[in-house]
């Protein structure tokens, strides 16, 4: 039987560029779904940023150019190619689109990314294949299906072709002006209404509309955007499209993420060895001027710092967290609210309190390598990986009951369940839950138990992988 093959379109991948899980699910279900099926390829296309030609400039492979006609426009696009870990990786080029220092955040995202989902059709002859299916990830390749469906299949040209579309976070959708549509995407009138919501462009509404099926990162966020609260007002073609709306729970790297060979960490360990990650807590309260103290609980929070993490509940209920015997540490970056807030937490609590206002990889794994718990009360919680991530470490999560998190972690029960949960988004719950937690750090004896429990959790890609290749079988009707 001839190999299908499945093309991931995403505007980023670890290893290359990242700002979030999006690129962890980008650079690590690839590999997953080519280790466990000989049937299927999955090959990654994303554009050529500068921070991938500043880092993999000599490894980069140019298979050519052509041109792309994007509305009224016509632009140069190259193609350059490298294999890593068995994959196959292809880059959009375009020098005027791509060569900047952030991959969001620019005043012209929506036709940048209009320029390379376009693109994605035109260099099929340059890389040598044209895919079964197309894999496009969020808001920023939606278009990849809209294109796929409006201006292709509907004049005969790719209609063997399937789509997928993964919805990583509902919230950011991909709403532009109706200009958009004719003078950006060179969409006319005529298939408006399939890519109009409310008086505006909506590419995510789009591409559910377009696309054969459609994918959340876990199957409680599938049935939580069917409703008002978090769906960000779709609600009305997320039940319209309920049908081919499929929650998958992604997975981690548990290579990547690895307490036992780990080399961010002092003292590597295992769930046999547990006792030995002391030495990383002692390591970072050292690095970061906080009391050194075994006995201290020591909470982190690893995270974007935007309001759907649930960060309004830890501003407003820190000075209580506080008169615990706790220290706490912050790492990520996002609003000037919380980041601001952090830091003068910091200054309020000294030696106690760290915030790092950064997105450092390899600092995560330092803090999920010495910290206790891990805290995640998040407002809403497509998937969620740190969860998966601190469970690895043995860093007990305490988590709201949403989303991925309510797929991922089981309240703690003695000898069952994975951390500490709460229902309500309430700072008065949060509180509870993380005094709850407290008082099982308090019996030594059970909290090791726990923390070495979930570090035999599977939350590998095996399971999610399994999934993605049956949704791939069902649409290529294949055994």
């Amino acid at each position: 039987m001839k190999q299908k093959q499945v093309l991931f379109v995403t505007a980023e991948c670890q290893n290359f560029a990242q700002t979030g899980g999006l690129a962890e699910v980008a650079g690590s279900l690839p590999k997953a779904i080519n280790a466990l099926s000989r049937a299927y390829k999955v090959r990654v296309i994303m554009p050529l940023y500068r921070a991938v030609i500043k880092k993999y400039e000599k490894k980069l492979k140019f298979l050519g150019s052509t041109t792309v006609a994007l509305a009224w426009r016509n632009l140069y696009c190259g193609v350059y190619t490298l294999k890593q870990d068995g994959i196959d990786y292809y880059f959009i080029d375009n020098k005027y689109y791509f060569d900047r220092d952030e991959i969001y955040g620019h005043y012209d995202d929506g036709e940048r990314f209009a320029f390379f989902s376009k693109s994605i059709f035109d260099i099929f002859p340059l890389i040598g294949f044209v895919p079964d299916i197309i894999h496009a990830h969020d808001w920023h390749a939606a278009l990849t299906c809209i294109y796929l469906d409006i201006l292709y299949k509907k004049n005969g040209r790719f209609t063997d072709i399937k789509s997928v579309f993964t919805i990583h976070n509902i919230q950011y959708q991909g709403i532009f002006d109706l200009s958009f549509s004719d003078d950006i995407i060179g969409i006319d009138s005529t298939y408006c209404e399939i890519i109009e919501y409310n008086g505006l462009i909506n590419l995510i509404k789009g591409a559910i509309v377009c696309s054969d099926r459609v994918t959340t990162v876990s199957p409680r966020y599938a049935r939580e955007i069917t409703t008002a609260y978090y769906a960000h007002g779709l609600e009305n073609i997320t039940r319209l499209h309920n049908k081919k709306i499929t929650g998958i729970i992604n997975g981690i790297d548990v290579d990547l993420y690895n307490p036992e060979t780990d080399k961010n960490l002092v003292a590597n360990y295992t769930a046999e060895t547990f006792e030995r990650k002391a030495e990383n807590k002692r390591a970072l309260q050292e690095s970061l001027k906080l009391a050194v103290s075994p006995t201290t609980p020591l909470i982190c929070i690893i995270s974007r710092l935007v309001a759907h993490k649930g960060l309004d509940l830890v501003v407003e209920q820190f000075d209580e967290i506080m008169k615990e015997d706790v220290q706490v540490v912050i790492l990520g970056k996002g609003d000037e609210y919380y980041q601001n807030h952090f830091r003068e937490f910091m200054n309020r609590y000294p030696g106690r309190v760290a915030a790092l206002i950064a997105f450092d990889i390899s600092l995560s794994k330092k803090i999920y390598g010495a910290a206790d718990f891990l805290l995640m009360p998040s407002k809403a919680e497509p998937c969620g990986l740190s969860q998966m991530i601190a469970s690895r470490y043995g860093t007990v999560p305490i988590v709201r009951a949403v989303g991925g998190l309510y797929d991922t972690i089981k309240p703690y029960a003695g000898e069952e369940g994975g951390g500490f949960v709460f229902r309500e988004y309430s700072g008065a719950e949060m509180t509870a839950a993380i005094k709850a937690a407290l008082a099982v750090y308090r019996d030594r004896e059970k909290y090791d138990a726990l923390a070495r429990r979930i570090m035999l959790s599977d939350f590998s890609w095996n399971v999610s992988a399994r999934e993605y290749l049956r949704l791939y079988k069902e649409l290529t009707k294949t055994k």
